[in-house]
């Protein structure tokens, strides 16, 4: 019997049936000649400080080097201690039953690196020795696991691949966990987080949020003309932006007085185009679905991978947006699938059957996954958000085998007493791609049809206009724009080769960057604000003092990954690699531990409930010293942080001031004071309609 080992058990259902394995046993299938079983996850990891006798942050423990790394099953936080998860190591035992009494094993967890590193510490802590081949597949459709099981791979060629994921996860263990800890030490007033991906982006979003915050508006003004000829009407724009608004009023003035005329000085007409979209790598697909729907990063990896595990999708994360040759001659059979969906009727109409677009093609661009794609399954009993994630993905393969979109772009220069103003226009020479979903264009001026018009020729100014403006500061990230910013993090990065290699990684992977944004809210070091995310005082704090520190740089992320293909490659002795990272560890964690950070005061106040003990004042919680008397606060209230000024009040008066913004579980915002009654309760005092 062969055991099969799949990364969940969603998938390991999925599997089992298409192999025949229908018996249900405790923790696994079992039938035809195999036993399915599955993991939840890493059910191993690298151990933590506690697992190497270190069981505080203190400072003549740094930096922790462990030589030799130990695997621990996953611990579970219960009553504020770390225990091994009981349901992770019961199925442990399920996973050795099985590969002590099977002849073999196939490693079907996800295929990349992350999936390749489950399995490896699972069969390391196991101390496993049987042979294994590598189940490698894109989609659970049953054509995709029975053409997967007939082409399995030698479980060896995938040890660089692990390799990589190995010595990566030994690295961001000593790097995040010894500069944690120095830090948390060195501020002495609650839980610090660092790491060589999370830091680069806390980074990204603290720089922004104080160029927002310090930027200073600067009022202009332009004039508009409005213009008519042959009954079609147009605007122009001046170039010139008065620092006075008087001036440009005096100017219109003249123009009105004078009964001034406008002749075209040039016209210019040249052709773009458009080429059309790739399909979505993860990251793609979880910006559009923030641009359009408000989804963040997280909760679209979740409906992508449900809609994976249901069989709709291909593998989700993917950071690829292209297909291999092979697969090409799927596409047409895809389309045709979704052409029977009434959605797709009109698109799958449009498309130039025989003549697709193959762009997406390109062997050298796929990795580990292609591009996402829909199945030959056709999609049923959907969720309203996994709908909308679906057509987004079915859509963009309609947009993807479209051809290119032509447009005449027209730019008139005019002059009137010596002022310069232009007027733009596009006209649409050839629909393409944009016709999947009429979008024409996408930010780019509006669609404007011109009279015909000659150089030397005088139009007559209809109507003036003096249009007040000012300034802008740069935008507060979005998830949209977070994750595109982490995803072209190299751009500015000097040297050559490591600008290469974050041109087509940035920071993290389309697997992590969702994680890496919760971490950041979850620390408190960001916040989500309507649609913007932005940074708390916390996270300001930690990035003044990392901000010109390597850990802060998104070229450490380059470096590594550099390291990580090398290693991945064969190419690399991962052991030096792994070295490189001690000492630059060790170097940094001293660093920090000389950080003298500035202490904010805190308040002595005593606890309402017991009336005898002060408070302890965390950046999460408020709490009583004495754990008899058990008051608690907790300090984010409806999405609002409650600041010391207002936690002193509501102890000593019994009242907040007027806390604004807060938003109840339904969603809806609303303004009210927090109060406190005899019995140290607290509920809201909303503000009194004017």
């Amino acid at each position: 019997m062969k055991a099969v080992l799949a990364e969940k058990p969603s998938v390991a259902r999925e599997i089992a049936m298409v192999l025949g394995a229908t018996e249900k046993k405790d923790g696994y299938l079992t039938g035809n000649g195999y036993a399915v079983t599955w993991a939840f996850g890493h059910l191993i990891t690298l151990g933590m400080p506690e697992d190497y006798g270190i069981s505080a942050c203190k400072k003549q423990t740094l930096p922790i080097l462990p030589d030799p790394f130990k695997l621990t099953i996953r611990k579970v936080r219960k009553d504020k201690q770390l225990i091994t998860d009981p349901g992770v190591s019961k199925q442990l035992k399920i996973i050795e039953k099985l590969f002590t009494s099977c002849s073999s094993i196939i490693v079907a967890t996800d295929s990349g690196r992350e999936g390749e590193l489950i399995f490896r510490y699972i069969y390391e802590y196991l101390n496993c020795t049987l042979p294994f081949e590598r189940l490698w597949i894109s989609s659970l459709t049953e054509k995709a696991i029975r053409h997967g099981f007939q082409n399995l791979k030698p479980g060896h060629l995938y040890d660089g691949l692990f390799h990589a994921a190995h010595y990566r996860n030994r690295a961001d263990w000593l790097l995040d966990i010894n500069t944690t800890q120095a830090l948390t030490i060195a501020a002495d007033d609650g839980l610090y987080s660092l790491g060589r991906v999370q830091t680069p982006t806390l980074a990204l979003l603290c720089k922004r949020y104080r160029e927002y915050k310090e930027f200073t508006s600067q009022q202009y003004w332009q004039i508009e003309l409005m213009h008519q000829k042959d009954f079609v009407e147009f605007k122009s724009l001046g170039v010139l932006k008065f620092s006075d608004k008087k001036q440009a009023e005096d100017f219109v003035k003249s123009l009105e007085r004078n009964r001034t005329i406008a002749t075209v000085s040039a016209i210019t007409s040249h052709p773009i185009t458009e080429q059309a979209p790739l399909l979505f790598d993860l990251t793609g697909l979880q910006k559009e679905a923030n641009k359009r729907f408000s989804f963040s990063a997280e909760r679209t990896l979740d409906i992508a991978q449900s809609l994976y595990e249901k069989k709709f999708i291909t593998y989700p994360l993917t950071g690829s947006q292209y297909i291999s040759e092979d697969l090409w001659p799927d596409i047409p059979d895809l389309i045709r699938v979704l052409q029977e969906w009434e959605p797709y009727k009109t698109a799958a109409s449009i498309i130039p059957w025989g003549n697709f677009n193959k762009s997406i093609v390109e062997d050298a661009n796929v990795t580990h996954h292609h591009g996402l794609l829909t199945t030959e399954k056709i999609p049923s009993a959907l969720t309203s958000e996994e709908k909308v994630i679906y057509d987004l993905i079915a859509f963009r393969l309609f947009e993807a085998v479209s051809p290119p979109c032509v447009k005449e772009i027209t730019e008139i220069s005019l002059q009137v007493l010596h002022y310069d103003f232009t007027a733009k226009g596009q006209k649409i020479l050839q629909t393409g791609w944009r016709h999947i979903n009429g979008n024409f264009s996408e930010g780019i001026e509006e669609i404007r049809q011109f009279p015909e018009l000659k150089e030397g020729m005088d139009l007559k100014i209809k109507m003036f206009a003096v249009l007040e403006k000012k300034t802008l500061p740069p935008s507060l990230y979005t998830e949209e724009s977070l994750l595109s910013a982490m995803e072209n993090a190299g751009k500015d990065v000097e040297e050559t080769e490591q600008r290469k290699i974050l041109k087509n990684i940035g920071i993290g992977t389309p697997a992590t960057r969702a994680s890496i944004i919760e971490t950041l809210i979850h620390r408190d070091y960001i916040k989500r604000e309507n649609r913007s995310l932005i940074s708390t005082d916390k996270g300001l704090k930690v990035y003044d003092l990392v901000k010109d520190k390597k850990i802060a740089d998104v070229s450490l992320t380059a470096e590594w990954e550099l390291e990580m293909q090398c290693i991945e490659n064969n190419e690399c002795n991962a052991f030096e690699f792994q070295k490189q990272i001690e000492n630059y560890t060790t170097s940094v964690t001293k660093e920090l531990l000389q950080i003298h950070i500035e202490q904010p005061h805190i308040p002595k106040i005593i606890c309402p409930k017991c009336k005898t003990q002060h408070l302890v004042i965390h950046d999460h919680i408020v709490k009583c010293s004495d754990t008899r008397c058990n008051w608690l606060l907790f300090r984010n209230i409806c999405g609002i942080q409650i600041s010391l000024n207002d936690i002193e009040s509501l102890v000593n008066t019994r009242k907040t001031s007027l806390i604004k913004g807060m938003k109840s579980k339904s969603g809806k915002i609303f303004n009210a004071h927090i109060i406190l009654n005899d019995k140290a309760e607290i509920s809201f005092e909303f503000e009194k309609s004017q």
